[in-house]
């Protein structure tokens, strides 16, 4: 939690309020690392306020050749485990600072959290968000109790507006930071998943540059069993973590070019506790394509049911990717931290994830223009058992022969050996038709 001008001093008093020695009032003047005592004191707190979500069996087990549990995290009121970290803080706060309210300045889930648990608390409660923030995440924002003001066209407008407001009002200023209280708050999980599932040989989570919930839950089950290995995954086009590990100290100039897709976990490596706490704690730290966070997201909707974002998908992209073959035959805890993921980005993402699996596809041929050859066509697929799911005809733009038509057809199919099928019997009939690749 970053603070403004005199707000400093309240982070103090609100930190002497867990044991003394993980207290700290910023990260520039302490980096002690939290203790076992912080995790099991902000479980206590927090326990009628947040969610124990199930860790559940999952039927994915048999697919990838190990015993999988599902933490789900996203089933959390607002779709995240960063509610959390942020309930602890927030009744961490003294009294006077709570009457005050606080302020937040960004649309991402540790916002939403503030929003509603600070209206919950009765703490008043302000949100600036900037003008092109989506309209449902701002009507989700004022549904979950928070004042939201719409101010600059960027982030960073916003946050210097929020800083401003919280100068002039007293409000305190929150950014989502490693604070002693925070990832006490976020260690919680690893507490639930050991008494949830025994005998775990591994958990793993979502890393990139916010990676509280891997440090504060790593503090958690390490001193629980120092034989169970954690495990961090980020993206590979924005392996944040990884760099600052190796560099010793946390990256900053490093930008996400696709920040609506990954949301929370393309955030900047946001300080040195966190980095300290997964240096030590962490067995490992792998990334993945964005190929395999989309079809992560598939195998979780088709056989979880579960809708969840690319933060909540990524931990098991690791097995989808094989990047973890020490892991079969193991029983391994996958935290499903996130479900916030916005409408036009879920169709897009399910039709993307199926193409990438090897079920949608699309090919080209050229036909006589007469109604047989079209019909030759759809008992062939017919025969195969692939679904069309949508057929077009241009007469115009065909540079073949007079009295011909290109047909181009996308179908679905079961799986890559379905897909193979096919090709093959459009290919004996058809040895011009041409597939669009992926």
């Amino acid at each position: 939690m970053k603070i403004v001008s005199r707000n400093e001093e309240l982070l103090r008093d609100a930190l002497s309020r867990i044991p003394q020695s993980s207290s700290r009032t910023s990260l520039s003047s302490s980096n002690k690392l939290i203790r076992f005592e912080d995790i099991s004191a902000a479980a206590f707190k927090i326990q009628c306020g947040v969610q124990k979500t199930p860790c559940m069996y999952s039927r994915l087990s048999k697919q990838y050749g190990m015993d999988i549990y599902l933490k789900k995290e996203f089933l959390q009121y607002t779709g995240s485990v960063k509610e959390r970290g942020v309930l602890y803080l927030l009744t961490s706060l003294p009294q006077d600072q709570q009457r005050k309210g606080v302020i937040v300045a960004s649309d991402s889930n540790f916002s939403m959290a503030v929003a509603y648990h600070a209206s919950e608390l009765r703490i008043p409660v302000f949100v600036i968000m900037s003008t092109s923030t989506s309209p449902a995440r701002v009507k989700m924002c004022r549904e979950y109790g928070a004042m939201v003001i719409s101010y600059g066209t960027t982030a960073k407008d916003s946050q210097t507006h929020a800083r401003r407001l919280a100068q002039e009002n007293a409000y305190l200023y929150l950014e989502e930071e490693d604070s002693a209280v925070y990832l006490s708050g976020l260690g919680t999980v690893g507490l639930e998943v050991y008494e949830q599932v025994p005998k775990l040989d591994a958990v793993i989570f979502p890393a990139g540059g916010h990676c509280g919930l891997l440090a504060g839950s790593a503090a958690a089950l390490k001193h629980l069993n120092p034989r169970i290995s954690v495990i961090g995954v980020e993206p590979e086009s924005f392996p944040v973590l990884q760099q600052s590990l190796k560099a010793g100290h946390p990256i900053e100039d490093q930008a996400c070019s696709n920040h609506h897709f990954y949301g929370d976990v393309s955030g900047l490596c946001f300080g040195s506790n966190s980095l300290q706490l997964t240096g030590k704690l962490v067995d490992k730290v792998v990334a993945v394509r964005e190929e395999d966070i989309l079809i992560s997201m598939l195998r979780l909707l088709e056989y979880e049911r579960a809708t969840v974002d690319a933060e909540g998908a990524i931990g098991l992209a690791a097995l989808v990717a094989g990047k973890l073959p020490e892991l079969k035959g193991k029983r391994v805890a996958i935290v499903i931290c996130s479900g916030n993921l916005e409408l036009h980005l879920l169709q897009q993402c399910i039709a993307r994830a199926l193409t990438l699996d090897n079920r949608v596809c699309r090919f080209s041929l050229v036909l006589s223009d007469s109604p047989g050859d079209i019909s030759k066509l759809l008992e062939i697929l017919a025969r195969e058992e692939a679904r069309v799911l949508d057929i077009k005809q241009e007469h115009t733009f065909v540079t073949s022969e007079l009295f011909t038509v290109e047909v181009t057809c996308t179908v679905e199919t079961r799986d890559k050996i379905h897909t193979a099928q096919l090709r093959n019997a459009l290919l004996e009939r058809y040895p011009t038709a041409t597939w669009t690749e992926r």
